[in-house]
């Protein structure tokens, strides 16, 4: 194992906690991925910072794992995406060109997204500017009223073809909205409006499942898959085990202990009064390091193979644990606890905090030191 220092504000010695993130396993997810989905492109989505763990450091490695296509959301993270992958890439931009935008999307080889009939405009009138065709992927809605052409802008591209004029559609994409529910009617609700859509439009390679659609089965995975939190060890559902390795751990830092007798309290509104005499370790993260309030009284930390609670609110740079359970010669200042680990996954601690792995990734602070390993 191979492991390589990330950007940290400071040493790791004077850090509160580090973030390890497994590049080896982001490597292997995707592979894993590709394997399930067979013909399919399998592209891989960077977006937000690679979801939080560090597009410069993660998209190299997705890159030797065989990814060819990139997405990101923004026309900024593609540049920022440019510099560090191949120029055999493509690198697709979700929210499409803005209109102070396009000429960079050029420049950079950017292949916008186009959602909306204004956009497919702004592209037309991009490339008669550049006296060249333009790649792009047009997006529909089929069904999430979120982003992409309606019904009706399709019937009016379908009525006036010369409207996208000088525009190379080269896919046509879709998102599934409960993809994550594998026996919601929602989901064949979409692909067959999606699929109805598309043959109105001029002949592209299909894409509609992102990383939960994969599991629903060979039928939504017409010609590319977009990947994105399953590449990062989120689970797809709840209906079956997680077969994806968990790519990151979290190990924060003791900075004190105490004992809590009956009668005493813990944190900010002294939520937590402890019914017997407990002891407390306060640990150096909070809800500024990414780690919600949610997570107090209902989420945990392992010193080991031993559970930890965590007790009262979790502050803007610490939280507290029982640590009652610890032997005591094991018990010490500047000791080391799991938030995230191999007892603790990602969802676990989403779920404790009534949220989403998704925003937990992304939520990761800056505060920590970042190793990654191969």
């Amino acid at each position: 194992m191979t492991i390589l220092s990330g950007p940290h504000l400071w040493p790791a010695s004077r850090a509160g906690a580090t973030l390890t993130v497994d590049l080896a396993a982001i490597a292997d997810n995707y592979r894993l991925l590709c394997g399930k989905v067979n013909a399919a492109v399998c592209a891989a989505v960077v977006k937000a910072d690679a979801y939080g763990l560090g597009a410069e450091q993660v998209a190299p490695v997705l890159e030797r794992a065989g990814a060819r296509e990139f997405f990101v959301a923004h026309v900024d993270e593609g540049i920022a995406l440019r510099k560090i992958v191949s120029a055999e890439t493509r690198i697709t931009v979700l929210h499409g060109p803005r209109p102070d935008a396009a000429a960079e999307c050029v420049y950079f080889d950017l292949r916008p997204v186009l959602n909306s009939l204004d956009q497919v405009d702004l592209w037309k009138r991009e490339a008669l500017r550049q006296q060249s065709p333009l790649d792009a992927v047009l997006q529909v809605d089929s069904g999430m009223s979120r982003f992409g052409l309606s019904r009706k802008d399709v019937g009016d591209l379908a009525d006036d073809p010369e409207r996208l004029g000088g525009i190379r559609t080269n896919l046509i994409m879709s998102h599934l909205a409960c993809a994550d529910d594998p026996a919601n009617p929602a989901n064949e609700m979409q692909r067959q409006r999606f699929l109805e859509m598309a043959a109105m439009l001029p002949p592209a390679p299909l894409s509609l499942s992102a990383s939960s659609g994969i599991f629903l089965g060979s039928a939504y995975h017409m010609g590319l898959v977009r990947p994105g939190a399953a590449l990062y060890g989120i689970a797809p559902n709840t209906e079956a085990a997680n077969p994806l390795k968990q790519v990151v751990r979290l190990q924060a830092r003791v900075l004190q202990l105490r004992n809590v007798d009956v009668g005493e309290g813990v944190g900010y509104g002294l939520t937590y009064q402890p019914e017997g005499p407990r002891r407390i370790a306060t640990v150096a993260v909070g809800y500024a390091d990414g780690f919600s309030r949610q997570n107090g009284g209902t989420g945990c930390a392992w010193f080991g193979d031993i559970r930890l609670p965590i007790v009262g609110r979790v502050s803007m740079d610490s939280l507290a644990l029982d640590v009652s359970a610890v032997p005591e010669a094991l018990l010490h200042a500047d000791m080391h606890v799991d938030l995230i680990g191999a007892r603790r996954s990602v969802d676990d601690v989403a779920a404790a905090a009534g949220t989403i792995g998704y925003e937990i990734l992304t939520s990761l602070g800056g505060r920590y030191y970042r190793e990654y390993t191969e």
